[in-house]
């Protein structure tokens, strides 16, 4: 099976973080129940590493002032102008904050050798936000994006 670190995600996504992304029942067995679904060790425990890494980073302080974005090189690599759009989209909409921004780019890149499209950048962004305290109308409006409730943002 050749399955990366954000199908692992999609799947504890989809089967466990509903409500809360720290609250997993005991890592071990949904260790156990990644691996018997065909997922690799490796790509387990990337992905174990990648919501601890999250989890981390809850400290970030938000600014008052307007913030102006320059991205680097090896984050417009990763991120294509889709991607870089609809971040600026997200934030200019109230959607993220600067600092939920930050987090995002930040586990972005972390998902090493794997390619982000527009997508994945959309469960990013609902995977951060859920992991975020007081974040849930933020939450509840990014997943209407992500489940093409509504759409996106105009062309």
């Amino acid at each position: 099976m050749k399955e990366n670190i954000f199908d692992v995600l999609m799947y504890l996504f989809e089967n466990y973080m509903e409500d809360e992304i720290e609250i997993l029942p005991d890592s071990d067995v949904v260790r156990t129940e990644l691996l018997e679904a065909g997922f690799e060790q490796i790509e387990v425990n990337k992905a174990f590493d990648w919501l601890e890494s999250l989890s981390l980073q809850r400290a970030i302080k938000t600014s008052a002032t307007p913030v102006f974005r320059i991205f680097c090189n090896q984050e417009k690599v990763k991120l294509d102008l889709e991607c870089r759009n609809l971040l600026m989209f997200l934030e200019n909409s109230g959607i993220l904050s600067s600092a939920n921004r930050e987090i995002v780019i930040d586990r972005a890149m972390a998902l090493e050798n794997e390619e982000i499209s527009m997508e994945k950048l959309k469960w990013i962004v609902l995977m951060v936000l859920l992991s975020q305290p007081d974040e849930e109308i933020a939450f509840s409006r990014m997943e209407d994006i992500v489940y093409d409730l509504i759409p996106s943002y105009l062309h």
